[in-house]
């Protein structure tokens, strides 16, 4: 759960994972704790002591496996954006945190990234992470279910599909995008 939340920061953003991760550990029992000094699981520390070029490079493969033949174009598109950061900032992001598969594999960091946007009604990285999905290995049948589920969720805490003239609320303008 809490290698989800790290990679669920990839969509949903920092401070929302420091709370979450703040708020699990405050209901977990000391026991299921990492130790302050303790290696994490995910081995992630070690990461830091790594050339980066090689971290860079695993972001790279795990990249060009979720995007598949489209990967170039969308990494070119991000390097055009008007500011070099944009791409800067997802090489960092697949290098670091999406690319480590050591608790999570690589259809399941998949899973985290289309339930963290689903929510956020960004069809366009939405269709990308449910191909990605897919590209990664995960079965149609198991994107369908992980998507339809998360709609689920997201009807229940009250989002529903809006108006095209409501100024603003909780829920989709469109349709989800769909595998």
């Amino acid at each position: 759960m809490r290698e989800a939340l790290v990679k669920a920061s990839a969509v949903g953003g920092l401070p929302k994972t420091i709370n979450a991760l703040m708020a699990m550990k405050a209901v977990t029992p000391s026991h299921l704790l990492d130790d302050p000094g303790d290696t994490s699981p995910t081995t992630r520390r070690h990461d830091v002591e790594k050339d980066s070029v090689e971290i860079l490079k695993r972001g790279e493969i795990f990249w060009d496996r979720i995007y598949g033949k489209i990967s170039r174009r969308i990494m070119s598109q991000m390097e055009r954006c008007g500011t070099e950061d944009l791409a800067v900032t997802a090489r960092l992001m697949y290098g670091h945190i999406l690319s480590n598969t050591q608790i999570l594999s690589a259809p399941e960091t998949s899973f985290v990234l289309i339930a963290g946007l689903i929510p956020q009604d960004v069809n366009p990285q939405l269709k990308g992470h449910l191909r990605g999905a897919l590209n990664a290995g995960a079965s149609k049948d198991e994107v369908t279910a992980v998507r339809d589920l998360v709609i689920r969720i997201c009807e229940a805490a009250g989002m529903q599909k809006l108006d095209a003239s409501a100024p603003g609320g909780w829920g989709w303008r469109g349709e989800i995008a769909d595998v």
